[in-house]
Protein backbone atom coordinates (compact mmCIF):
# COMPACT_ATOMS: atom_id res chain seq x y z
CA UNK A 1 0.00 0.00 0.00
CA UNK A 2 1.27 3.48 -0.85
CA UNK A 3 1.88 6.15 1.79
CA UNK A 4 0.67 9.76 1.73
CA UNK A 5 3.25 12.55 1.95
CA UNK A 6 2.02 15.80 3.50
CA UNK A 7 4.00 19.06 3.30
CA UNK A 8 3.21 22.33 5.07
CA UNK A 9 5.43 25.16 3.82
CA UNK A 10 4.76 28.01 6.22
CA UNK A 11 6.32 31.43 6.60
CA UNK A 12 9.11 30.17 8.85
CA UNK A 13 9.40 26.39 8.46
CA UNK A 14 8.80 23.58 5.99
CA UNK A 15 7.17 20.64 7.77
CA UNK A 16 6.42 17.21 6.37
CA UNK A 17 4.82 13.98 7.51
CA UNK A 18 4.36 10.50 6.13
CA UNK A 19 1.05 8.73 6.79
CA UNK A 20 0.24 5.12 6.13
CA UNK A 21 -3.06 4.22 4.42
CA UNK A 22 -5.90 4.24 6.94
CA UNK A 23 -3.81 5.88 9.66
CA UNK A 24 -5.63 7.94 12.28
CA UNK A 25 -5.45 11.71 11.89
CA UNK A 26 -2.08 12.93 13.09
CA UNK A 27 -0.61 9.43 13.27
CA UNK A 28 2.58 9.82 11.23
CA UNK A 29 5.22 7.12 10.96
CA UNK A 30 7.81 9.73 9.94
CA UNK A 31 7.92 13.51 10.15
CA UNK A 32 10.32 16.43 10.15
CA UNK A 33 10.70 20.19 9.96
CA UNK A 34 13.29 22.58 8.57
CA UNK A 35 13.65 26.32 8.95
CA UNK A 36 13.71 28.16 5.62
CA UNK A 37 17.28 29.18 6.43
CA UNK A 38 18.19 25.46 6.55
CA UNK A 39 16.12 24.49 3.53
CA UNK A 40 19.21 23.16 1.76
CA UNK A 41 19.14 20.22 4.20
CA UNK A 42 15.55 19.34 3.32
CA UNK A 43 16.08 17.19 0.18
CA UNK A 44 18.63 14.90 1.81
CA UNK A 45 16.54 14.50 4.98
CA UNK A 46 13.43 13.75 2.95
CA UNK A 47 15.24 11.27 0.71
CA UNK A 48 16.57 9.45 3.77
CA UNK A 49 13.13 9.36 5.42
CA UNK A 50 11.44 8.12 2.25
CA UNK A 51 14.00 5.42 1.49
CA UNK A 52 12.08 2.21 0.95
CA UNK A 53 8.70 3.97 1.07
CA UNK A 54 6.24 4.01 -1.80
CA UNK A 55 4.50 7.38 -2.14
CA UNK A 56 1.05 7.27 -3.65
CA UNK A 57 -0.09 10.86 -3.07
CA UNK A 58 1.53 14.15 -2.10
CA UNK A 59 -0.48 17.12 -0.79
CA UNK A 60 1.31 20.43 -0.23
CA UNK A 61 0.08 23.61 1.45
CA UNK A 62 2.42 26.49 0.62
CA UNK A 63 2.04 30.05 1.88
CA UNK A 64 5.73 30.90 1.46
CA UNK A 65 5.55 32.13 -2.12
CA UNK A 66 6.41 31.05 -5.65
CA UNK A 67 10.13 30.59 -5.01
CA UNK A 68 9.43 28.01 -2.30
CA UNK A 69 6.87 26.30 -4.53
CA UNK A 70 9.43 26.06 -7.33
CA UNK A 71 12.04 24.72 -4.91
CA UNK A 72 9.69 22.05 -3.55
CA UNK A 73 8.58 21.05 -7.04
CA UNK A 74 12.21 20.58 -8.06
CA UNK A 75 12.99 18.44 -5.01
CA UNK A 76 9.92 16.25 -5.42
CA UNK A 77 10.79 15.64 -9.06
CA UNK A 78 14.08 13.97 -8.04
CA UNK A 79 14.21 10.49 -9.65
CA UNK A 80 15.37 8.82 -6.44
CA UNK A 81 12.10 9.72 -4.69
CA UNK A 82 10.08 7.88 -7.30
CA UNK A 83 7.08 10.23 -7.05
CA UNK A 84 4.89 10.41 -10.15
CA UNK A 85 4.16 14.01 -11.23
CA UNK A 86 0.41 13.35 -11.34
CA UNK A 87 0.51 12.25 -7.68
CA UNK A 88 1.43 15.76 -6.49
CA UNK A 89 -1.36 18.19 -5.56
CA UNK A 90 -0.95 21.78 -4.42
CA UNK A 91 -3.61 22.35 -1.78
CA UNK A 92 -5.79 25.40 -2.44
CA UNK A 93 -8.72 27.14 -0.82
CA UNK A 94 -11.86 26.10 -2.69
CA UNK A 95 -15.57 26.57 -1.96
CA UNK A 96 -15.88 23.15 -0.31
CA UNK A 97 -13.65 20.25 0.68
CA UNK A 98 -13.59 17.46 3.26
CA UNK A 99 -16.88 18.49 4.83
CA UNK A 100 -15.97 22.16 5.24
CA UNK A 101 -17.75 24.91 3.29
CA UNK A 102 -15.62 27.99 2.70
CA UNK A 103 -17.83 31.04 3.33
CA UNK A 104 -15.10 33.59 2.63
CA UNK A 105 -16.38 36.38 0.36
CA UNK A 106 -13.82 35.22 -2.21
CA UNK A 107 -13.07 31.59 -1.27
CA UNK A 108 -9.80 31.45 -3.19
CA UNK A 109 -8.48 34.46 -1.24
CA UNK A 110 -8.46 32.52 2.02
CA UNK A 111 -4.94 31.42 2.96
CA UNK A 112 -4.65 27.73 2.20
CA UNK A 113 -3.07 27.10 5.61
CA UNK A 114 -6.17 28.57 7.29
CA UNK A 115 -8.47 26.42 5.15
CA UNK A 116 -6.43 23.33 5.98
CA UNK A 117 -6.49 24.21 9.69
CA UNK A 118 -10.29 24.59 9.51
CA UNK A 119 -10.61 21.17 7.87
CA UNK A 120 -8.37 19.67 10.53
CA UNK A 121 -10.28 21.29 13.39
CA UNK A 122 -13.65 20.20 12.00
CA UNK A 123 -12.37 16.64 11.53
CA UNK A 124 -11.19 16.53 15.15
CA UNK A 125 -14.38 18.13 16.54
CA UNK A 126 -17.29 17.09 14.32
CA UNK A 127 -20.66 18.50 15.27
CA UNK A 128 -19.23 21.34 17.38
CA UNK A 129 -18.94 25.09 16.94
CA UNK A 130 -15.20 25.58 17.19
CA UNK A 131 -12.46 28.18 17.09
CA UNK A 132 -9.03 27.25 15.79
CA UNK A 133 -6.05 29.47 16.60
CA UNK A 134 -2.82 28.85 14.69
CA UNK A 135 -0.03 30.72 16.48
CA UNK A 136 2.93 31.08 14.14
CA UNK A 137 4.64 34.03 12.47
CA UNK A 138 1.12 35.44 12.34
CA UNK A 139 -1.68 34.31 14.61
CA UNK A 140 -4.87 33.34 12.78
CA UNK A 141 -8.08 32.74 14.71
CA UNK A 142 -10.95 31.25 12.74
CA UNK A 143 -14.51 30.10 13.43
CA UNK A 144 -16.10 26.92 12.07
CA UNK A 145 -19.72 25.97 12.70
CA UNK A 146 -20.90 22.56 13.81
CA UNK A 147 -22.09 21.77 10.29
CA UNK A 148 -18.66 22.60 8.84
CA UNK A 149 -19.08 26.17 7.61
CA UNK A 150 -15.90 28.25 7.78
CA UNK A 151 -17.24 31.67 8.77
CA UNK A 152 -14.01 33.68 8.69
CA UNK A 153 -11.71 34.96 11.36
CA UNK A 154 -8.99 37.28 12.59
CA UNK A 155 -5.32 37.76 11.71
CA UNK A 156 -2.86 39.47 14.04
CA UNK A 157 0.91 39.52 14.41
CA UNK A 158 2.27 36.41 16.08
CA UNK A 159 3.77 36.43 19.55
CA UNK A 160 7.36 36.69 18.33
CA UNK A 161 6.50 39.34 15.73
CA UNK A 162 4.71 41.45 18.36
CA UNK A 163 7.68 41.35 20.71
CA UNK A 164 10.20 42.00 17.93
CA UNK A 165 8.21 44.93 16.54
CA UNK A 166 7.93 46.52 19.97
CA UNK A 167 11.63 46.08 20.67
CA UNK A 168 12.69 47.46 17.29
CA UNK A 169 10.36 50.44 17.21
CA UNK A 170 10.45 51.63 20.81
CA UNK A 171 13.59 53.28 22.13
CA UNK A 172 15.64 51.27 24.63
CA UNK A 173 13.21 48.38 24.92
CA UNK A 174 14.96 44.97 24.87
CA UNK A 175 14.37 42.07 22.50
CA UNK A 176 12.56 39.15 24.11
CA UNK A 177 14.54 35.96 23.65
CA UNK A 178 12.97 32.59 22.77
CA UNK A 179 12.51 30.48 25.86
CA UNK A 180 11.92 33.44 28.18
CA UNK A 181 10.20 32.39 31.38
CA UNK A 182 6.52 33.26 31.27
CA UNK A 183 5.66 35.99 33.80
CA UNK A 184 2.68 35.76 36.11
CA UNK A 185 0.38 38.69 36.81
CA UNK A 186 1.75 42.22 36.51
CA UNK A 187 5.38 42.31 35.47
CA UNK A 188 7.96 44.12 37.59
CA UNK A 189 10.58 44.47 34.83
CA UNK A 190 10.52 45.58 31.19
CA UNK A 191 11.31 42.23 29.56
CA UNK A 192 8.45 40.53 31.39
CA UNK A 193 6.15 43.50 30.78
CA UNK A 194 6.62 43.14 27.02
CA UNK A 195 6.00 39.40 27.12
CA UNK A 196 2.98 39.80 29.42
CA UNK A 197 1.46 42.39 27.10
CA UNK A 198 2.03 40.31 23.97
CA UNK A 199 0.59 37.20 25.61
CA UNK A 200 -2.43 39.15 26.84
CA UNK A 201 -3.08 40.40 23.30
CA UNK A 202 -2.89 36.88 21.85
CA UNK A 203 -5.00 35.28 24.59
CA UNK A 204 -7.51 38.14 24.55
CA UNK A 205 -8.09 37.81 20.81
CA UNK A 206 -8.67 34.06 21.16
CA UNK A 207 -11.06 34.63 24.08
CA UNK A 208 -12.93 37.29 22.09
CA UNK A 209 -13.35 34.95 19.11
CA UNK A 210 -14.48 32.10 21.37
CA UNK A 211 -17.17 34.25 22.99
CA UNK A 212 -18.26 35.86 19.71
CA UNK A 213 -18.74 32.43 18.12
CA UNK A 214 -20.17 30.92 21.33
CA UNK A 215 -17.84 28.04 20.62
CA UNK A 216 -17.91 24.66 22.33
CA UNK A 217 -14.20 24.06 21.86
CA UNK A 218 -10.99 25.88 20.97
CA UNK A 219 -7.97 24.31 19.29
CA UNK A 220 -4.60 26.05 19.62
CA UNK A 221 -1.72 25.09 17.37
CA UNK A 222 1.48 26.52 15.90
CA UNK A 223 5.03 27.13 17.07
CA UNK A 224 4.02 29.69 19.71
CA UNK A 225 1.15 27.57 21.07
CA UNK A 226 3.13 26.33 24.12
CA UNK A 227 3.53 29.98 25.18
CA UNK A 228 0.06 31.20 24.26
CA UNK A 229 -2.12 28.28 25.35
CA UNK A 230 -1.43 28.57 29.12
CA UNK A 231 -2.58 32.21 28.99
CA UNK A 232 -5.91 31.44 27.26
CA UNK A 233 -8.79 31.50 29.80
CA UNK A 234 -11.40 29.59 27.75
CA UNK A 235 -11.59 25.79 27.38
CA UNK A 236 -9.01 24.71 24.84
CA UNK A 237 -6.63 21.99 23.78
CA UNK A 238 -3.18 22.18 22.25
CA UNK A 239 -2.93 20.24 18.97
CA UNK A 240 0.37 19.95 17.11
CA UNK A 241 0.42 20.56 13.36
CA UNK A 242 -3.26 21.38 12.79
CA UNK A 243 -2.51 22.34 9.17
CA UNK A 244 -0.92 18.94 8.55
CA UNK A 245 -3.90 17.23 10.19
CA UNK A 246 -6.16 19.18 7.83
CA UNK A 247 -4.14 18.04 4.82
CA UNK A 248 -4.42 14.46 6.07
CA UNK A 249 -8.18 14.82 6.48
CA UNK A 250 -8.47 16.31 3.00
CA UNK A 251 -6.67 13.35 1.46
CA UNK A 252 -8.68 10.82 3.45
CA UNK A 253 -11.91 12.36 2.16
CA UNK A 254 -10.81 12.27 -1.48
Amino acid sequence: MNDDLLIDAGNTRIKWALAAPGAALGDWHAQGAHMHADAADFPAALATALRGASIGRVLIANVAGQSVRDMLAGWLAAPQLGIAPHAIEWFASVPQRAGVRNAYRNPSQLGNDRFAAAIGAHALCPGKDIVVANCGTATTIDAITRDGTFLGGMILPGLGLMATSLAKNTAQLPQIKPGSKLPEGFADNTDDAILTGCLAAQAGAIERAFELHQAAECIISGGAAPYVAPAVPVPHRHVDNIVMIGLHAALRSA
